[in-house]
């Protein structure tokens, strides 16, 4: 079972490798040359990881990390869920979803959010079999890819204890 933990100063450098590699993997292959060319010079998870620091989730199996996850604007939007490609299928991705819905639940939201390439097939059945429900299905010009991708959007409605006055002691 992964250990869920904020993300901490020293291992900035190792989680934007895993981000990579995880894009090297689900994304790369969608996006035009020059923009993975691009991707991989500069290894853009490392800023956004500097960005968001401790908000950011990491999974960790056997005392390694193995996958990342946040909401980059703190609303009810899972933006990012990276897995490293040597950990899939062992739960890393599942468990950060779920701390990822805790948060979104206890900021008052009563629904998280989440969109993904439609030919990520992996990543949308893990969503799928997770619960959420696709609202959208368009394709968009995406920015920071610099290209036109398919992409789903996926809701799922999350847990709310109801409290009311019979519940109160």
């Amino acid at each position: 079972m992964p250990v869920i933990r904020s993300a901490m100063p020293h291992e900035l450098e190792a989680l934007a490798q895993i981000g990579l590699s995880a894009w090297r993997k689900g994304i790369k292959p969608l996006v035009p040359v020059h923009v993975a060319v691009k991707i991989e010079r500069s290894n853009p998870f490392l800023l956004f990881l500097q960005e968001l620091g401790s908000r950011v989730l990491v999974a960790e199996i056997d005392g390694e990390p193995a996958g990342l996850g946040a909401c980059e604007h703190a609303d009810d939007a899972i933006s990012d869920i990276w897995v490293a490609p040597a950990f899939e299928g062992r739960g890393a991705g599942s468990a950060l979803i779920r701390a990822l819905e805790t948060q979104i639940a206890d900021r008052g939201y009563t629904d998280a959010r989440i969109h993904v390439a439609a030919a990520n097939e992996r990543a949308l059945q893990l969503y799928q079999h997770l619960g959420y429900r696709m609202l959208w299905r368009k394709v968009a010009f995406d920015p920071i890819l610099a290209t036109d991708l398919e992409k789903i959007g996926l809701s799922k409605a999350l847990f709310h204890p109801q409290v009311s006055g019979s519940n109160r002691r």
